[in-house]
């Protein structure tokens, strides 16, 4: 199975906020978040690992590619800075269209336990074309809402809040091959957001699930540093 991480935003927010380094370089807890990423990928038997920065981030560059040294770790690097997420995975699309895979962008974070639960659940899920991590802590400023069917199957994707939906996306999303065509199909109609694509497969009548996670955290401000740095510190 391969992973992905999206790491090409700017990091707009920390930086007017005071933290100099490249958000995927901010320590937590002493560990910078793109290598906890890793490491964690690493520990669920990853076959590879692809990531995009932008053009711009130069000291997330050199950190992966001294990375890259490291046999033991099966890294793909793209630079291009993009107009958002969707489009950042359309670019690391070639190493990820022929495989399972799972994506999350470089400042969700999450419990180590639940993540590997997460993994052994898609892996051991028949006849679905993705299983997407959903939780009912909301502490995101623009979250996606998730409505669920029977069995936790995805009926739909809701900017504003719906009657019974309480779980909302949480930035995780396990998929097969079969979501590959769908993404371009989704870049050249002309839309640019990652729920834009959520609510695509949908349309496109792929079968989708939702994993559900106790917590998840987005490291968007400064003061997130130290919530997913409590939140890590006391997750089992």
């Amino acid at each position: 199975m391969n992973f992905a991480i999206i790491a090409a935003g700017e990091g707009s927010r920390l930086l007017a906020e005071g933290i100099e380094l490249p958000k995927p370089l901010v320590p937590l807890n002493g560990v910078p978040m793109i290598a906890r990423l890793i490491k964690i990928f690493v520990a669920n038997n990853a076959e590879a690992i692809s990531v995009i920065v932008n053009s711009q981030n130069i000291q997330t560059l050199a950190y992966l590619n001294e990375l890259k040294t490291q046999p033991s770790i099966p890294l793909n690097i793209v630079v291009k800075s993009t107009l958002g997420s969707m489009h950042s995975l359309f670019e690391l699309k070639p190493f990820l269209q022929n495989s399972d895979f799972c994506l999350t962008t470089v400042d969700t974070i999450f419990s180590e336990q639940e993540f590997s639960q997460y993994i052994q659940a898609f892996k051991n899920t028949p006849n679905i074309d993705g299983l997407f991590a959903v939780t009912d802590h909301i502490d995101d400023e623009k979250p996606l809402y998730i409505q669920l069917g029977e069995d936790n199957r995805i009926l739909n994707f809701s900017d504003s809040k719906q009657t019974a939906t309480k779980y909302i996306s949480g930035g995780i999303y396990c998929l097969k091959p079969t979501a590959a065509n769908v993404l371009e199909e989704t870049i050249k109609s002309g839309m640019t957001r990652m729920r834009d694509f959520q609510r695509r497969l949908i349309a496109h009548g792929l079968q989708l699930k939702a994993f559900p996670f106790k917590k998840i955290i987005d490291v968007d401000h400064a003061d997130d540093i130290k919530k997913a740095e409590q939140f890590l510190q006391n997750a089992v």
